[in-house]
């Protein structure tokens, strides 16, 4: 990795939001003058810390994810685990340039290869290594992408029936995970025309979402951050509010660009699916690790949900069906007991009914799990299955980041 070739011709970088263009985290100064010798003419904005890949896992708890984040091992043995903290904490799409002290070209390979880091340089850092290597990622002149596998994990929420209680169970899920993960949650409610994921959250949903199905041309990561909402600490709701005699042209190519757009920003992504199932909400289970089946305690429901769960595994996507019984006890409902002998079987989840809280929470657009320590309490264990997968990883631990470069 050295050489004196000249650094390639590329123009300033700068960000489109308000997440910081490049961060990083050095442990001494040597490295620093380097670092912004090398990149000082190609990036505008960069701030440069003193610490280690551990000091950045921490920070990016609490602040937003830089486009390019560089951290330093040097030191660390094995640093994988270190990594991997970093990675459940970072939005998927950032690029992680490494350095350390460690020059073996099998340790430059696990990091680059096994744990899809972008690029590594080992100390003494020069001017013209930083410029010609870290400046070429920077400006995205290196960067491969793949397109199945990588990014955010996605989780489908479905009724069984109408008003089973999807979107509640999907909208607290996804604040859950965001205050357990710290890392990214986007929850994208695909009923576009009288959908309540926005309205029980108290925020006014706009057309974007409209427009990136119907115009996937027109929809990139700037067009995302605008039409996201903000609903809490690091979750962002997707939601539309059309018109019922609204008619909206959606295919599943169109939904497929969306959705790589949203595992790039997020850690995690809860889709609230309107049923029956249509060609792309079919795409969408297609395309989730989980699909959490809702059905409440009645023979509809439970009718249904068993055919929703045998339409999944039918798919043979890989799709995990997980059935959810919600609002157990509810008066002239089925007992528990009959329902576990219609599914031959327990549900996976059971949710007591709860209606006072979950109603007086919905009316005042708050979060559920927030106005109800019990409701909490009873959410918590499917809370922990969605987290548990979604921090998975696969093809390596920045397999989460959209940025890696994988290399032959």
């Amino acid at each position: 990795m050295s050489g004196t070739s000249a650094a390639p011709r590329t123009e300033p970088a700068t960000v489109a939001s308000n997440r910081p263009a490049v961060v990083a985290f050095l442990a001494d100064e040597e490295s620093e003058a380097a670092l912004r010798g090398g990149l000082g003419p190609l990036v505008e904005e960069m701030q440069v810390r003193r610490g280690t890949a551990a000091t950045a896992a921490r920070a990016m708890e609490r602040e937003a994810t830089p486009r390019v984040l560089i951290v330093d091992v040097a030191g660390m043995e094995d640093p994988s685990a270190t990594l991997d903290s970093l990675a459940a904490v970072c939005e998927p799409d950032v690029r992680v340039l490494v350095v350390g002290d460690r020059e073996d070209l099998a340790f430059y390979r696990r990091l680059t290869q096994g744990l899809g880091v972008q690029e590594y340089l080992y100390k003494p850092l020069t001017r013209d290594n930083v410029a010609r290597l870290f400046g070429a990622a920077i400006a995205g002149a290196v960067t491969t992408r793949e397109a199945n596998g990588r990014g955010g994990r996605l989780i489908s929420v479905i009724s069984a029936r109408g008003g089973a209680g999807a979107t509640t169970i999907a909208t607290n899920i996804a604040l859950s995970v965001a205050g357990s993960s710290r890392g990214h949650v986007g929850l994208l409610d695909l009923h576009l025309r009288g959908g309540t994921v926005a309205l029980g959250l108290g925020v006014r949903p706009g057309a974007g979402l409209k427009v990136a199905l119907e115009h996937p041309e027109r929809a990139d990561s700037l067009f995302l951050e605008r039409a996201a909402i903000p609903v809490a600490e690091r979750v962002r709701v997707i939601a539309a509010d059309e018109p019922i005699e609204t008619d909206t042209v959606a295919t599943p190519d169109s939904l497929e660009h969306f959705l790589t757009l949203l595992r790039d920003r997020f850690n995690t992504i809860l889709v609230d699916l309107p049923m029956p199932p249509g060609p792309v909400e079919r795409a969408v289970l297609g395309a989730s690790r989980q699909v959490l089946i809702v059905f409440g305690p009645d023979v509809g429901g439970l009718r249904d949900a068993l055919a929703l769960k045998r339409f999944v595994i039918s798919q043979g996507t890989g799709a995990h069906p997980i059935m959810v019984l919600n609002r157990d006890g509810m008066p002239g409902a089925l007992t528990q007991k009959l329902v576990e002998e219609g599914l031959q079987g327990k549900p996976d989840y059971v949710i007591p009914f709860m209606p006072k809280p979950l109603l007086r929470a919905f009316n005042l657009g708050l979060p559920a799990v927030k106005e109800s320590q019990a409701f909490a309490r009873a959410l918590g264990p499917l809370v922990r299955e969605v987290s548990g997968v979604a921090q998975k990883r696969t093809g390596g631990l920045f397999g989460l980041f959209g940025g890696g470069d994988r290399r032959a």
